[in-house]
């Protein structure tokens, strides 16, 4: 489908890849949502790719319903990116290797795509965020921590890629006790402790039953051993690897984004304490939750979108208005299935 251009109001798809729902939205130019959806990353008939299709077309079909022309197409995705080609080198979680991403959706929709690590996308809307603190904002650390764990790094203001592409692969250090396998083959990983999804399965293998999510683990955290066991092993794995961070990069800030921070407290607190044992006489940066929650991945796509200037209280009313829908619950109807095999 191709989307022609006109005169017409104009908006942005945003796509946020993640390995349990791909969510989209349509924004305008001041951040409010024209239209949203979620689907499952993986459903019986079509893989990862295939939802980001059907999320793109749904939101499309939406807004061109409506009178107004999509100018723009940004995608967040896990894995290693690299946004010069766009492309997914690879992405443990989606079951991609050498994905051509960006020509994939160009082909589809016929407009610009632009494809960026998640995680790198959420430093954006973070920084896009916070506009009054831009000093501070120049040297920050933003980690998502939802069904994988990343960081962005942002550094005399730019956001490093690395020579491949691969930075920002945190979830991926090596640090724990025991050596947990981690899905993407390692033994040890951070994300093998600390992701949202290896905290519920460590909980159950340990033999903990009373919780089913992880906001009823972190409520469980003062009358579960098991659950406060699991919850000690996140909070070491995660400060092993943001004091080593902190010790190289020397950021002002850390801010911890996705699912995983809306448990606050229980988190951040402990979180705080354990860097600022490990860094000793060094300063430890101030780490604070993400004011956009889970939204930064999503709100980041949007700004990537379309390189015409926001307002600049884009990311804040996009935040805003996304927090009072029901992204996270997947909205399904008959998708076909991708076609060109080639770019699977």
């Amino acid at each position: 489908m191709t989307l022609e251009s006109g005169s017409s109001p104009t908006a942005r798809i945003a796509v946020d890849v993640g390995g349990t729902t791909v969510k989209g939205a349509a924004f305008s130019e001041d951040g409010s949502v024209i239209a949203h959806g979620t689907v499952a990353t993986f459903a019986a008939d079509r893989d990862a790719l295939g939802s980001v299709r059907a999320v793109v077309a749904r939101l499309a079909s939406h807004i061109e319903a409506r009178g107004v022309r999509a100018t723009g197409i940004g995608v967040a995705s896990p894995g290693l990116v690299d946004a010069v080609r766009g492309s997914v080198v690879y992405a443990a979680n989606l079951g991609w290797t050498d994905l051509d991403l960006v020509p994939a959706l160009v082909d589809d929709f016929g407009l610009p795509v632009r494809l960026e690590h998640d995680a790198r996308a959420g430093a954006i809307a973070e920084r896009a965020a916070h506009i009054d603190e831009a000093g501070v904002y120049r040297e920050f650390i933003f980690v998502p921590i939802g069904t994988g764990v990343a960081a962005a790094v942002v550094t005399s203001g730019a956001l490093v890629h690395g020579a491949t592409g691969g930075a920002g692969e945190f979830g991926h250090m090596p640090v724990g006790p025991g050596r947990e396998l981690c899905g993407c083959g390692q033994r040890g990983c951070i994300e093998a402790y600390a992701s949202a999804s290896s905290v519920l399965r460590r909980y159950r293998a340990q033999g903990g039953t009373g919780a089913t999510t992880t906001p009823e683990l972190v409520r469980s955290l003062a009358d579960d051993p098991v659950a406060a066991s699991v919850w000690n092993d996140l909070i070491d794995a995660l400060a092993v690897g943001l004091s080593s961070l902190s010790a190289v990069l020397d950021p002002a800030r850390i801010v911890i984004g996705g699912g995983l921070s809306r448990a606050g407290a229980p988190l951040i607190e402990p979180l705080r304490a354990a860097i600022d044992a490990r860094l000793g006489w060094r300063p430890t940066p101030l780490l604070v939750q993400s004011a956009l929650g889970s939204h930064s991945g999503l709100i980041g796509a949007g700004l990537l979108a379309d390189d015409r200037p926001v307002t600049s209280r884009f990311a804040v009313t996009a935040a805003s208005a996304l927090s009072s829908l029901r992204l996270l619950a997947p909205a399904e109807s008959p998708v076909p299935r991708p076609v060109d095999s080639h770019h699977q």
